[in-house]
């Protein structure tokens, strides 16, 4: 059992994963789709794990990023971001497709530092989907949206496949080098 600190962390790494850490990224992925099976109906397989068929795209497609989240130099979350069709269906915009932090690490701003810097390394138009049935998540985004932008960006409802998200859509500027 990992003990939560009681001061904020003092080093937090998005570092972009290599090729070498698919292993890494999967065992992550598990985790990930233990917690998000209390709002999605996902099966698990009979080897025990759930599985994410797309883990080896994030180093074949290059609109994929697939980034690791360390917390004083331990391992502490992922990040997997690809371009897709904005909600509109007229333009491409960057998809944050999963974001996870494991549980000992929430609630400390980690996970919105986290975004932030995502955000930050690739501009442009941004596309956050969350599962209606997901509160907490809606809260969260939409806190570290409005911190990030410096102004409150409302969800938008949309239904895709029979399911239902929110979506909250915005820009993150460009930053001169």
């Amino acid at each position: 059992m990992m003990k939560r600190p009681q001061n904020p962390p003092a080093h937090i790494e998005v570092v972009l994963a290599v090729a070498e850490q698919e292993p890494v990224l999967a065992n992550l992925l598990e985790l990930y789709a233990h917690d998000f099976s209390e709002f999605h109906d996902l099966e698990m397989g009979s080897n025990g794990k759930f599985g994410y068929k797309d883990v080896p795209l994030y180093w074949s497609e290059p609109d994929r990023n697939p980034f690791l989240v360390r917390v004083d130099g331990k391992l502490a979350g992922l990040v997997l971001v690809k371009r897709r069709l904005d909600v509109s269906g007229n333009e491409i915009a960057w998809d944050m497709a999963e974001f996870f932090v494991l549980r000992g690490y929430r609630r400390r701003g980690i996970g919105t530092h986290v975004a932030h810097g995502v955000w930050r390394r690739l501009p442009g138009l941004w596309n956050i989907r969350v599962m209606q049935s997901n509160v907490s998540a809606h809260h969260f985004w939409a806190h570290a949206i409005s911190t990030f932008t410096g102004e409150a960006i409302r969800s938008v409802r949309v239904e895709h496949d029979g399911e239902c998200w929110n979506v909250f859509s915005f820009e993150s500027p460009r930053v001169a080098q």
